[in-house]
Formats: C-alpha cells, structure tokens, sequence
C-alpha cells in the first residue's frame, strides 16, 4: 500500500505541473524551464517555476494534446479539493445521523480514510461506485458542446452563477485560483493518505 502511494504522489505531482508558465518568460531553455514553448501563455502561470514541465509531455504535444492534459488536470484537481475537504470533515467526527444500512450499521461507525472501506457494506460501496460513474458519465461534462474553455460544464446556462457578468480578467483570475487549489489539493489529499498509511494522525482533529 505504501509503494502504491508512492507511485500516486509521483503520478499526481506530473499531471499536476505539465502547463505551469509565468506571464513573463526568458530566453533560457532547459529540460525544465522551457520559455519558449508555445503553451506558455496559457492559463496556469505560476511563478516562480515559470515553464514547468520535468517530463517533456508537452515537448511535441499540439492543442488538443494540451486541451486533453488540462482537462485530466481541472478534473483531478477539483475530485480532490473534495476529498481534502471531506477529509477533514470526517476527520473531526462529523457524520450523518442515523444508518447506513438496514441492519444497524450507523454512520457515526463509519471509521474516516481507508479503513473505512472494511466498516461499509458492499452494497453501499457500490451505491458510491455508482453514483459517481453516473456523474462522470451524465453530469459533471459538457454536455452540448458549448463550453468557451476547458472543463466548462455551465451547459447553455443551466449550470451558471453567474459567469457571464464578469470581465475577462476576473474570468481569468478565477479560473487560475481554481487551477492552483486543484495542483495544491492534488498534493493535500495524496499527503493525508500517505500521512494515515504511515500511522501520522491529524491531532488537532482528535479528542
């Protein structure tokens, strides 16, 4: 399980810097810092990194090579500000009141992280398998072909708040904030689960 964890750290740490570019760039160019890419006046510019890709996946990528990469990103980035939260969550002792199951099994039983895939029935295992393939099949996509970016799922305006009242630039700076929670909740959640394998307990949360 630990050698597993391991290799998901790495896999979300190179999913998660692929598009990394600073507004500015030099004429520097290295197998890390590649300023003149055609990808680095995209959304995701970071500094200080600048142009960040240590495994040369966009070295002869194309637009929707790039577009593919992106989507992977914004989709696990926002899977994990989630998790984190719903980590944490339970982590303080927060349950839903009543059962599980119709056998008694309570959900304030339920024991946080991985353990609790021994104390959940199967069925309700399931149910979560499930219901998150129904929303990664049916719901969180865009569905009509009318999203202006990546990853927009507003769908025609039925899922909105709003987006078309702001500028450009607050459109941008939004996208970037919700970019960069993603990379950071990426790294977060991948720590907590290694943090747990590792026997490392979130004191503040605990009694």
């Amino acid at each position: 399980m630990k050698t597993a964890l391991l290799i998901l750290t790495s896999s979300l740490f190179a999913s998660s810097v692929h598009a990394f570019a600073p507004p500015t760039s030099t004429s520097t160019t290295t197998s890390i810092n590649v300023a003149d890419s055609k990808f680095e006046k995209e959304l995701g510019a970071t500094r200080p990194l600048g142009f960040f890709d240590p495994m040369n996946l966009m070295l002869d990528a194309d637009k929707a090579e790039f577009d593919r990469l992106r989507y992977v990103e914004l989709k696990h980035g926002r899977v994990s500000m989630l998790a984190v939260v719903g980590y944490l969550v339970q982590e303080a002792g927060w349950r839903l009141p009543g059962n599980i199951d119709t056998h008694g099994t309570s959900f304030a039983s339920i024991r946080n992280g991985f353990a609790a895939f021994n104390d959940m029935p199967s069925g309700g295992v399931i149910q979560l398998l499930a219901f998150v393939g129904f929303l990664e099949v049916f719901v969180m996509k865009d569905v009509n072909g009318t999203g202006d970016f990546v990853g927009d799922f507003r769908n025609d305006g039925a899922f909105d708040l709003g987006w078309d009242t702001f500028d450009e630039k607050t459109k941008f700076r939004k996208r970037s904030i919700e970019l960069n929670q993603g990379r950071a909740a990426m790294m977060g959640i991948t720590a907590l689960m290694v943090h747990e394998q590792l026997g490392v307990s979130l004191i503040p949360f605990h009694k």
